[in-house]
């Protein structure tokens, strides 16, 4: 909590960094929730994906580790230090199938990234 309001102070007057951060908290949630759905299609063969990655040609291997990657993102988005990782991961690694549904969630990841900047940046500088 206390980091939430401290990231609310950084990004302006308290009542709008608090609305902000609200705003990319139900993001996260939604884009996590998608990208677990979809890694669970994948990684438990629904027939669907199965075709698809067929149609796709690189192999199952890739519906693995295209699954893996969209729960690890899910995961990532849902855990508060790395959440801006978590949405850089699914902006890069997320996709197939429908154009549309992967274009939304590309812009709300982008807009996630750019939300959790920050915390990113402070989670990169550590690492160093």
């Amino acid at each position: 909590m206390a980091q939430a309001c401290t990231e609310g102070r950084r990004s302006g007057s308290g009542s709008t960094g608090k609305m902000m951060n609200v705003g990319l908290w139900i993001l996260q949630i939604g884009a996590a929730g998608m990208f677990l759905m979809v890694g669970f299609f994948k990684l438990s063969g629904d027939p669907r994906m199965v075709g698809l990655f067929d149609a796709i040609g690189f192999g199952q291997w890739f519906r693995y580790v295209t699954g893996s990657l969209e729960v690890l993102g899910a995961v990532l988005l849902l855990i508060p230090r790395l959440s801006g990782l978590g949405a850089v991961a699914t902006h890069l690694f997320g996709g197939g199938g429908s154009p549309l549904p992967a274009i939304i969630l590309f812009i709300v990841t982008g807009v996630i990234a750019w939300g959790r900047r920050q915390r990113t940046m402070n989670l990169l500088a550590e690492i160093r």
